[in-house]
């Protein structure tokens, strides 16, 4: 029987560079998007950790998770975002 093994792209050697935001929003809007590019961030960090489902990840797994990558410590309500990605399906 073959086994899947998980085949994932070498991140590249240079970020690619960021674009500013068009000006003139609310800034709820600049928090909000901010928000969800920091818990995209994390969740993909905690997928690759092995973490799959939304009751393996608590906040201090998240915080911890952040620390390790270099991402300032997560809010209650970023967390829950990061939970809401990690979508359990089963």
């Amino acid at each position: 029987m073959a086994t899947a093994t998980l085949m994932t792209k070498p991140l590249p050697a240079h970020p690619l560079p960021r674009k500013p935001l068009p000006a003139g929003w609310p800034r709820e809007r600049y928090e909000s998007h901010n928000r969800r590019l920091k818990a995209m961030r994390l969740a993909i960090a905690l997928l690759d950790t092995g973490v799959y489902r939304p009751a393996q990840a608590h906040n201090h797994k998240i915080r911890t998770t952040a620390a390790q990558i270099g991402v300032h410590p997560p809010s209650d309500t970023t967390c829950r975002l990061v939970r809401a990605l990690l979508y359990d399906n089963c």
